[in-house]
C-alpha cells in the first residue's frame, strides 16, 4: 500500500451542541455539507462506523451517541444513498448493544442495514505489517463516515477519530493484533494508523459533547461534558483539534506522531469555531511497558511497572477479560481473577472490555514509592 502524502490544510469544524435533535442534526448536516466533506449521490454505498465498543446507556459515555448516527445516516437517505451503519464490539451481543445504547429506538424508521462487521478481505496495510483482514464493508463502501467518540485509553492516552477505525478488525483479530503488537506503544501506533489509511474514511465526526475521561475506555472510565461536535475531513487534523481541546499536547499522541512519522499528516490545521482548552482534563497514567535490565524484568514487571489489578467487590467472573486477554494471562477461580504480570503485554483489553468497571490500571507499592522518591529528589 502507498501513502498518500497531506495536501492542503485542512479544516476542522467545532461547534458547541447537546444532544438535543435538532440541533445534532442542523450541525452534522452542516459538516458534511461542508466544502471538504466527500460527495454523496444516489446509488452511493455509504459505510457508517459508529463507536459501539460495548452495550452501554448513552450516559455512560461508551459509545457514539445514537442521535449523531442517526443524523448521519439522514444526511446519507436525503442524497439518495444506501447506508450500512455497522462496528466490531469488543464485547457483548450487536442485539443487545443497538438496544441498550438506543440506537434500535433512534433508527427504527430509516431505511438502513445496521449490522456487525463479519466478513474479512487481506488488505496491504504496508511496512511492517504487510497483509491483515480488514472488514470486507468497509473496503467495499464507496464513501465511509466516521462518527467516533472522545474518550481516554489506558493503553494509547486517547481514542479518538484515527483509532476507531481499529474497529475495522473484525472480532477476535483485534486482540491477536494487540498480542502482536506486544509492549511497543509506538509499533501499535503505527499499525492504528496504518488501518486507517488503509480503509481511508472520507469524513470524522467526533462526540465529544459526552466525553470520557480518567481510565477510559470502557465502564471504568468517567463521563465528562465538553459540549463540543468536531468534524473535518482529516481525521488526523480532527484528533489534533481534540488533543488541544483537553490540554494534550498533540505530539505526546501515539497516532498523531505516527502520523507525522510516516508522511500522512503535517500538523496543518485551520479551526472553524472556538475551543475552550480545559486544564483539568484527567488522562490516564500511561505506564511503562518495559523497564530496567533484562534480568530485572521479571521483578520490574510483577512489583514496579503499572499493571491491571481486579476489584473483587466489582468483578462477577463473567468471563469477558479472560475471553479477549491476548495474551492469555488471565487467570480464574470461584474466587476471583490473577494476571501472570510475566505474560501480560500491559494492552488493557481487560479493562476495556469489562462491563461491570471491575478492573483498574493501577501501579504497585514499590512502583508508587519509586515515582514518589523519583519526584522528589
Amino acid at each position: 500500500m502507498v501513502l498518500k502524502a497531506p495536501t492542503a490544510m485542512s479544516t476542522v469544524i467545532v461547534r458547541k451542541a447537546d444532544y438535543e435533535y435538532p440541533k445534532i442534526r442542523t450541525i452534522v448536516f452542516e459538516m458534511l455539507g461542508s466544502a471538504e466533506a466527500p460527495a454523496i449521490d444516489a446509488g452511493t454505498r455509504v459505510l457508517i462506523k459508529p463507536n459501539f465498543l460495548a452495550p452501554a446507556a448513552p450516559g455512560k459515555a461508551v459509545t457514539t451517541h445514537p442521535t449523531i448516527v442517526r443524523a448521519a445516516a439522514e444526511f446519507a437517505l436525503a442524497r439518495g444513498a444506501s447506508v450500512q451503519i455497522s462496528d466490531s464490539p469488543a464485547m457483548g451481543s450487536f442485539t443487545k448493544l443497538l438496544k441498550k445504547g438506543g440506537y434500535e429506538e433512534m433508527l427504527e424508521d430509516l431505511d438502513v442495514t445496521v449490522k456487525p462487521f463479519e466478513a474479512s478481505i487481506p488488505v496491504d496495510v504496508g511496512d511492517p505489517f504487510g497483509t491483515i483482514d480488514v472488514a470486507r464493508d468497509a473496503m467495499a463502501a464507496d464513501v465511509v463516515i466516521n462518527l467516533a467518540k472522545l474518550k481516554t485509553h489506558t493503553q494509547m492516552m486517547l481514542t479518538l477519530g484515527v483509532k476507531n477505525l481499529f474497529g475495522c478488525i473484525v472480532g477476535l483479530k483485534k486482540p491477536e493484533w494487540h498480542m502482536r503488537a506486544g509492549v511497543d506503544r509506538q509499533m501499535f501506533g503505527h499499525l492504528i494508523v496504518s488501518i486507517f489509511e488503509a480503509v481511508g474514511p472520507a469524513y470524522t465526526i467526533l462526540d465529544g459533547i459526552l466525553a470520557m475521561e480518567g481510565q477510559g475506555p470502557g465502564k471504568s472510565g468517567t463521563p465528562r461534558e465538553l459540549g463540543l461536535l468536531m468534524g473535518g475531513k482529516s481525521a488526523h487534523a480532527v484528533d489534533h483539534v481534540a488533543c488541544l481541546q483537553v490540554g494534550l499536547d498533540p505530539d505526546t499522541l501515539e497516532t498523531q506522531r505516527n502520523a507525522r512519522r510516516m508522511g500522512v499528516y503535517d500538523g496543518s490545521v485551520h479551526i472553524n469555531g472556538d475551543l475552550n482548552i480545559l486544564d483539568d482534563f484527567q488522562f490516564p497514567e500511561l505506564g511503562l511497558l518495559t523497564m530496567g535490565p533484562e534480568r530485572l524484568g521479571r521483578f520490574m514487571r510483577r512489583f514496579v511497572i503499572q499493571q491491571p489489578a481486579v476489584d473483587n467487590q466489582a468483578c462477577k467472573l463473567c468471563g469477558e477479560c479472560w475471553k479477549y486477554c491476548p495474551a492469555g494471562a488471565i487467570s480464574y477461580t470461584d474466587r476471583g481473577i490473577s494476571f501472570n504480570t510475566d505474560t501480560c503485554i500491559r494492552c488493557y483489553c481487560c479493562l476495556e472490555v469489562c462491563p461491570h468497571a471491575a478492573i483498574r490500571a493501577k501501579k504497585p507499592l514499590a512502583g508508587r514509592v519509586l515515582a514518589w522518591l523519583t519526584a522528589n529528589r
